[in-house]
């Protein structure tokens, strides 16, 4: 027997460490290199890109706290988007969440998650191995979340604490070392490649550091499961992201006093353990690095939990494929297992699809996009009628709310979709075919059915 309600069960510590632990986890470390290669190992211009980040992140997550204090149903942007811009425009923002946004991140994150664990057993990033690895992560999250909801949000928060331990022993044991014995200084004050155009760099390296910063929007799938949702939602965004920010500029800093910036964009997937096995030890370094793996686990597991409640997001309002199938939540798990299921499968296609296109010789031909920084350029550019629709239409709030947040946030994430299209280039058109191509299919499950 099955009901069709969610109940609630999670509190403020878990919103919070959903948001610090979807974020925080695999871009930090996955994204330190790139940024390092793509400002020519100008590490002034990185941390600018970090905070550019940081900043649009914050102004975003602040913006939709404002929200989350007065509206709340099933799954927090989707409900935004419907009472703001209205039901057609939350549908769409639902279904391309549920298609492409969630399982392409949680994607990616299973394969980041099982790249570092194959860096400590010498298996490459692109190998049969990493891939299977990958699979089984994808299947692992799902099975913790749909039989118990609860555990994978115990879960949550103690990945969020585990990995705190690397970041903070980096970031305080890195600077101090690294300013004692000259290396922050000499990796401040020195530029590997000064071939680079310092503005082009700047916009590949903001839109590189998008998908460290991504994910805290997830957290907002939960509000119809979150006690005291419309308070503790909005002090989780902006408490988590905070953190997250802080942490991640901390750890970058503390990163350039353990080896140089030549030698950290050289290593490649190895950076990250170079970097702590030059502090630790290589035995310590191993076991931070095995920390590390936990800590991308613990990414995963929040995306998963997303992911999971996509299609019920739309079932629930009566639209998409099945709604009467898709809304049904075990009595049992508390969980939407359906909802899940079909989430799971989504994933499982755009890992295969990012392993075809981005860690193989191109198997898809014109479709060769990155599905790990590119649907930042229809996230972001769904946030933007959003917040322009609620700075005219909430006039309860606050003048400083309605005509300095809303429009910094709008300012932000128009800076994310020009970055994004500026470095991607010609492959931005292949993301935005796929991306029409499931919008138009998304056409045929719009009409709203009693469930």
């Amino acid at each position: 027997m099955e009901n069709n309600g969610l109940h609630k069960k999670y509190g403020l510590l878990t919103a919070i460490c959903m948001v610090v632990g979807i974020v925080i986890g695999s871009g930090v470390f996955f994204k330190a290199e790139k940024i390092l290669n793509e400002t020519g190992g100008n590490l002034p211009l990185g941390i600018l890109a970090w905070s550019i980040g940081a900043a649009i992140m914050v102004a975003c997550a602040y913006a939709f706290s404002l929200l989350a204090t007065r509206y709340e149903r099933v799954n927090g942007i989707v409900d935004y988007a419907e009472a703001i811009v209205g039901k057609k425009y939350g549908y769409y923002v639902g279904w391309f969440l549920t298609t492409m946004y969630y399982p392409s991140m949680t994607s990616v994150l299973a394969w980041v998650s099982s790249r570092y664990l194959c860096v400590l057993f010498g298996f490459a990033p692109t190998s049969a191995e990493c891939l299977t690895i990958a699979g089984f992560f994808l299947v692992a999250s799902y099975v913790l979340n749909a039989i118990s909801p609860i555990l994978a949000g115990k879960f949550q928060v103690s990945t969020t604490v585990i990995k705190m331990v690397p970041l903070s022993l980096m970031a305080v044991v890195g600077l101090i070392v690294g300013l004692s014995n000259g290396m922050t200084v000499e990796n401040f004050t020195t530029v590997v490649d000064a071939s680079k155009n310092p503005g082009m760099a700047l916009f590949t390296a903001v839109v590189a550091t998008a998908f460290a910063f991504e994910g805290w929007i997830i957290a907002t799938s939960i509000n119809a499961e979150l006690k005291d949702a419309k308070k503790n939602l909005p002090r989780a965004l902006v408490i988590g992201t905070l953190i997250v920010a802080a942490t991640y500029i901390l750890y970058y800093v503390g990163l350039a006093g353990t080896v140089t910036n030549a030698e950290l964009m050289s290593s490649g997937e190895a950076g990250v353990r170079v970097a702590f096995e030059t502090l630790f030890s290589r035995v310590g370094g191993t076991i931070l690095s095995v920390l590390v793996v936990i800590s991308c686990l613990g990414t995963l597991n929040g995306l998963m939990l997303g992911t999971s409640r996509g299609m019920y997001a739309l079932a629930a309002r009566g639209r998409g494929p099945a709604p009467k199938v898709f809304s049904r939540v075990d009595p049992h798990t508390d969980m939407p297992t359906n909802s899940a299921v079909i989430g799971l499968l989504f994933c499982a296609f755009w890992l295969l699809y990012f392993y075809g296109s981005q860690l193989t010789a191109p198997m898809f031909g014109f479709f060769k996009f990155d599905s790990s920084e590119l649907p930042i350029i229809t996230i972001y550019g769904a946030y933007l009628p959003i917040f322009i629709i609620a700075m005219k239409k909430e006039k309860t709030l606050s003048k400083v709310n309605r005509f300095v947040a809303f429009p910094l946030a709008c300012a932000g994430s128009l800076f994310m979709v020009v970055a994004a299209i500026f470095a991607h280039h010609a492959t931005v058109v292949s993301y935005l075919v796929a991306f029409v191509i499931f919008m138009v299919i998304g056409i045929f499950f719009r009409k709203e059915q009693e469930i």
